[in-house]
């Protein structure tokens, strides 16, 4: 019996990798069939989950065709398309429910006024929208929508989730220490709502962001700030009103979209898309130089040796695999400066300080600047401040430089299911890391001690790095965050701006001649689908997937039942 569930099981994972590898390989040659045709239409969408990088396991995604976007992937087509003069131009395609950053969405507003400064028309389309969707649409030359669009268009509002109620009815206690008081990510487990601190941060950064956005739309749709506040009175718009308030140029569907763009000598509008668009070589279009810049993506949540996926968290960041890359760059002869691209909230303080400290063993031998996306703060910022340069959007959420360290008393919830535990130990503090009891006070004593004493080392590495004194730098930490254009104004990067103003910047330090063209090469690399199996990366291939259904599936459907309309069908039948 087991040799023939042996045999069995090995035979349907012969007939799934077959499968995978015929697919996969129709889907690359589908994907080179056909040449791009003059006066085509680049056609990007943003509609789901938009990392900043090709994830780990990202592979499967493109054999099962759901081709997942990066934000890589449409600055990188977007550049191009400036200077193809095959592309007529760029069609942005934007829904509610993708979940582009605030950083990212600054970025793609920025390759969009590029695209337009190169002669390029670019045109929004939406079925739904909402604020934040419509602030990446207003830089368009064009938006359209259907008659029957669902837009949405109000203020912006943040919200913190807190379990400690939840806890207190589990009969779990967290012996939670934070450094200190703006350290709020530490309140989700020890308070039942937002501390004084953590209320003050999030406003100062709630009135940065509004700031720029109220500059920009002002800029670019002619809405003062008075107009903003009147349309997000009224929020939930028609097309019809939308266009009469000037959030919309027309009402058309797609195929009066197409009609409206397309040549008169062609039978239908010639569109490219994404992925197709992406095997475009940049040495195609005159793009490459002689000297190479190397682009290493650092994103997720700081944890573990090796990047990969974590089915709740996400992607995760492992400091081997970015320890890794960096010592690649570095001792690549052809990679004149290199552009660490951070896109990580934190996690592991002891991963973050050894990849930080291969950062500045890498800045003493050749450019590193860091390019901070959505958010670079705690962990974030602990492996880019030794860098050569530091460059952020002006949306980047950074700083947060304060820890947070504890462990969880289970024993009253396991008690509760009849659940008991018993130990033996010798030697004082055995149990000092023990979910089954709370810190006695001397234990907690010398715990917040040891705390503080790696803080401040920390700290104190922070202020040398940043040309501080240690007073001053305590002014801007303690779990402070701020917005990119604040941090500027701080000290702690040093310039605002894009991926564009970073290679720009490296290019300087390099010794690089600001007209000259370069190479750009991004690591990781990208493992193609006979490389990810050979390599063992199909468990996290489906870690990825359950990730994807979590974050995608699960809030895709929770969106819809909470729509009135859908939720009466539902109930209908």
């Amino acid at each position: 019996m087991r040799t023939f569930l042996h045999s069995l099981l090995g035979t349907l994972a012969a007939i799934i990798i077959i499968v995978l590898v015929v697919g996969g390989t129709a889907a690359v040659m589908a994907n080179k069939k056909d040449p791009i045709e003059d006066r085509s239409w680049l056609l990007v969408e943003l509609q789901s989950d938009i990392p900043e990088y090709d994830p780990p396991g990202g592979i499967m995604s493109k054999i099962t065709g759901e081709d997942g976007e990066t934000v890589t992937r449409v600055l990188e087509n977007m550049r191009k398309a400036r200077f193809d003069d095959r592309i007529e131009g760029v069609i942005l395609k934007v829904a509610v429910g993708n979940s582009t950053g605030a950083g990212a969405a600054q970025e793609i507003r920025g390759a969009i006024k590029r695209l337009q400064q190169g002669g390029k028309k670019v045109y929004g389309y939406a079925e739904s929208f909402d604020a934040s969707d419509y602030y990446i649409l207003s830089a368009c030359d064009e938006i359209m929508a259907p008659e029957t669009a669902y837009i949405n268009f109000t203020g912006i509002a943040v919200n913190s989730l807190h379990v400690k109620n939840a806890l207190d009815k589990l009969g779990i206690t967290a012996n939670v220490h934070k450094i200190k008081d703006y350290k709020a990510a530490a309140e989700m487990v020890t308070r039942a709502d937002m501390s004084d601190p953590a209320r003050q941060n999030r406003e100062w950064i709630v009135s940065d962001q509004w700031n720029f956005k109220m500059r920009d739309l002002q800029a670019d749709r002619g809405f003062d700030e008075t107009k903003v506040v009147e349309m997000m009175e009224h929020a939930l718009f028609t097309a019809s009103e939308a266009k009469q308030a000037g959030l919309i140029d027309e009402m058309m569907y797609w195929d009066q979209l197409e009609e409206k763009l397309k040549a008169e000598d062609d039978e239908k509008l010639l569109t490219v898309s994404q992925a197709r668009y992406a095997q475009v070589e940049t040495s195609t279009l005159d793009l490459d130089g002689d000297r190479t810049i190397a682009i290493i993506h650092a994103q997720g949540t700081i944890a573990g040796r090796k990047s990969g996926v974590n089915p709740l968290l996400g992607v995760t960041m492992g400091h081997e695999t970015i320890v890794e890359e960096l010592r690649r760059a570095r001792e690549d002869e052809d990679v004149a400066a290199i552009i660490f691209r951070v896109d990580s909230g934190g996690g592991d303080a002891l991963g973050s300080d050894l990849m930080g400290h291969e950062v500045e063993i890498t800045a003493a031998e050749k450019p590193i600047v860091v390019s901070m996306v959505n958010v670079a703060a705690s962990g974030g910022y602990h492996i880019a401040y030794r860098a050569s340069k530091i460059v952020a959007d002006e949306a980047t959420i950074t700083g947060s430089i304060g820890s947070i360290n504890g462990k969880f008393n289970v024993r009253p919830m396991w008690e509760k299911a009849g659940v008991t535990h018993d130990e033996l130990s010798r030697g004082p503090n055995a149990l000092i890391d023990s979910p089954w009891y709370d810190f006695t006070p001397e234990q907690r004593a010398r715990f917040e001690e040891d705390h503080w004493e790696g803080f401040n080392m920390w700290l104190s590495d922070v202020a040398e790095h940043r040309g501080f004194a240690f007073e001053e730098a305590e002014k801007l930490a303690h779990g402070r965050v701020w917005t990119g254009h604040q941090a500027k104004e701080n000290g702690l990067i040093d310039e605002v701006g894009d991926l564009e103003v970073a290679v720009q910047l490296a290019k300087g330090l390099a010794e690089i001649p600001a007209d000259d063209k370069v190479t750009r090469t991004h690591y990781p690399k990208t493992k193609g689908l006979l490389e990810s199996l050979l390599s063992g990366d199909m468990a996290t291939a489906a870690r990825w997937a359950v990730y994807r259904a979590i974050r995608e599936d699960i809030a895709e459907t929770w969106s819809l039942v909470q729509n009135p309309a859908v939720l009466n069908a539902a109930l209908e039948e």
